[in-house]
This record gives structure tokens, C-alpha cells and sequence, in this order.
């Protein structure tokens, strides 16, 4: 996600949170740290275009910058979980549906898994096993996915999804919408 966020191809989609802010991130640019409170009147508002409780925070990625961008024909990305994947490919509005290329991205197994949580130095031991026991059971929808890529290294993660969105680029429903 990184390195997808570096370059011009793609509108990384800011996810609002309630969790507090981990050393480094920034407000607006990693996420928009909400309060409880605001986090509940933004979904009470429907301003949500999705939004879930994962590891006993709330997050949710706001509505209207999505269709914005996507109706000048950017690409948007947006980092979801499961939940939040569900939600998008079961959305009422056709013109969210039809522009969702959900991609899976899958470690090549959960000792992997382990390994970059733990290298990331970012959760307690106790917090990477609570990730890693709901990163088993999320890995267990990809085939509800269009695309499942099977991490390996950055680059080759980074030329797989380049491969997929150039490909969705040319579905002849996105071109007869522009």
C-alpha cells in the first residue's frame, strides 16, 4: 500500500478511525483520527460508504470523496478488511458496484504473516496474535474476491496489482462510462 500511495495512478481513498494514532502517523494523511462520537454521527449521516469494528476500533471510509474521484475517472484505492469488502460488493448503488475491482491480498502463510507483523514493530505480541487470529479467518473469503494475489515481495505484489488495474482499465463497461 505503500508504494501504491507514492505514485499518480491511484487516489488513496484516507480511512476515518477511532483508534489512537500510532507513533509517526499523521492525521489526514494515514488516517482521520475521529473521536466515538464523530464517528457515530458521520455513520448516523449515512456518510459511510462502508465501516466496521475490527480489533475493537471503528473504522469507515467516507462516501463522498469515492464517488467524486471516481465520477472524474480516478481510480480510487481503498485499504479494507473483509467486512468493509462485503459491504462495497453488496452496496445498493450500481455505479459502486460497478467500479469495485476488489483484490485479495494474501500472505503465502500465516508464518509469514507473523513475520511482517512482528518485523512492522508496531503491535505487542499479544496484539499480533489477535490480528493474526482474524487474518485466518479473513483469508478464509478470498475466493469471494475478483482477484487474489498471493504476496510475495513489494515489486512482484506491485506489478501483479498494476496488471489487474490495468486490465479493469479496459472493461468496456468503464470505457462506455466515460
Amino acid at each position: 500500500m505503500d508504494a501504491l500511495r507514492k505514485t499518480s495512478e491511484f487516489i488513496y481513498s484516507v480511512s476515518c478511525t477511532t483508534r489512537p494514532a500510532r507513533a509517526g502517523e499523521v492525521d489526514g494523511e494515514d488516517y482521520r483520527f475521529l473521536s466515538e462520537a464523530e464517528f457515530n454521527a458521520c455513520a448516523k449521516a449515512g456518510e459511510f460508504l462502508e465501516h466496521a469494528t475490527v480489533h475493537g476500533h471503528h473504522y469507515g471510509t467516507l462516501l463522498k470523496p469515492i464517488v467524486e474521484h471516481l465520477m472524474n475517472g480516478r481510480d480510487v484505492l481503498i485499504d479494507i478488511d473483509t467486512q468493509g469488502a462485503a459491504t462495497i460488493r453488496s452496496s445498493k448503488d450500481k455505479f459502486i458496484r460497478d467500479a469495485l475491482a476488489d483484490v485479495f491480498i494474501m500472505p503465502p502463510d500465516v508464518e509469514e504473516l507473523r513475520r511482517r507483523l512482528t518485523k512492522r514493530g508496531t503491535e505487542t505480541a499479544e496484539q499480533i496474535e489477535t490480528r493474526l487470529t482474524a487474518a485466518i479467518r479473513e483469508m478464509e473469503s478470498w475466493p469471494q474476491y475478483r482477484y487474489t494475489v498471493i504476496s510475495r515481495t513489494t515489486e512482484e505484489d506491485l506489478q501483479k496489482f498494476r496488471h489487474i488495474m490495468n486490465a479493469e482499465r479496459y472493461l468496456s463497461r468503464r470505457l462506455i462510462q466515460k
